[in-house]
C-alpha cells in the first residue's frame, strides 16, 4: 500500500484529506507540526508528502529544505494559503514538485497526488471504492463522469457531479453542509455560504428524484446536512 504523509496543523482539513486519501486506497500518516513531519519522513518513508507551508514549530519551507538536504527525492505537494508568486517560486526552488493554493478542492488534490506518483514511477492504487454506484434506477459512473436514470443520461454540472460523488461514496452516513463545502468547494471557502450546498442538492433532486418534493434517496437531515439513502 502506498503511504502518504499529510503535514497540516488544521485538524479538520487534515482529517478530511486523510479520509479521502484512504477511500482512494492510500495509507495515510498525519503530522501537525514541522518537527513531527520530519520525524515521520525519516521513520515512515512515505511515497509522497502533502505539506502545509504554515506549520508550527518548523514551517513547511524549513521542512522541505531539510528533506532535500538529506538527499530524499520524495514528491512533495505543498499547500499554502498564500497567493504571492514569490512564495510559490521559493517552494519550487526548495524542491517542491507541485502546489495547491487554499481554498482548494479535495478532488483536485487527489488528482495531483495521483499525477505526482505516476511521475515518480509509483502508480497510484486502484480505488478501494467501486467507480460505479447504483441507487434506485440511478447509476453513477465516476470514471466516465456519467450519470443515468432509468437508462437515460442525466446532464449534471461539474459541481453537481462532485456533490453527488461525495454523497454516493459516503452513502448511508450523514454529511454536514460544511463537510460538503470543504470537500467540493475547498477548505476555508468562507465566501461561500451553506445555502449554496442546498441549491446544488435541490438541483440534483430535480434531475434524479421522481418527486423532488418528497425525495427517496437524497434526504435532508434537519439542522445538519444530507444523507444518501440507497
Amino acid at each position: 500500500m502506498i503511504r502518504v504523509l499529510v503535514a497540516e496543523d488544521d485538524t479538520g482539513l487534515a482529517f478530511g484529506l486523510r479520509n479521502n486519501l484512504e477511500i482512494e486506497g492510500y495509507e495515510v500518516d498525519l503530522a501537525a507540526t514541522g518537527t513531527e513531519a520530519l520525524t515521520m519522513v525519516r521513520h515512515r518513508s512515505p511515497a509522497l508528502i502533502i505539506l502545509d507551508l504554515m506549520l508550527p514549530e518548523t514551517d513547511g519551507y524549513r521542512v522541505l529544505r531539510r528533506i532535500r538536504d538529506e538527499g530524499l527525492n520524495t514528491p512533495v505537494l505543498i499547500l499554502t494559503a498564500r497567493g504571492e508568486e514569490t512564495d510559490k517560486v521559493l517552494g519550487f526552488r526548495l524542491g517542491a514538485d507541485d502546489y495547491v493554493t487554499k481554498p482548494f478542492s479535495v478532488l483536485e488534490v487527489l488528482a495531483r497526488v495521483g499525477a505526482l506518483l505516476r511521475r515518480s514511477g509509483a502508480a497510484p492504487p486502484a480505488s478501494t471504492a467501486s467507480s460505479t454506484h447504483r441507487f434506485g434506477d440511478i447509476i453513477v459512473n465516476e470514471q466516465a463522469h456519467v450519470v443515468t436514470r432509468a437508462g437515460e443520461v442525466v446532464l449534471l454540472t461539474p459541481l453537481e457531479f462532485d456533490v453527488l460523488r461525495v454523497l454516493v461514496r459516503r452513502r448511508g452516513t450523514v454529511i454536514s453542509r460544511q463537510e460538503l463545502l470543504r470537500e467540493v468547494w475547498g477548505h476555508q471557502a468562507d465566501d461561500i455560504v451553506t445555502r449554496t450546498v442546498d441549491t446544488h442538492v435541490g438541483e440534483l433532486r430535480k434531475k434524479l428524484e421522481k418527486d423532488p418534493a418528497k425525495p427517496k434517496h437524497i434526504l435532508t437531515v434537519r439542522k445538519i446536512g444530507y444523507r444518501l439513502q440507497v
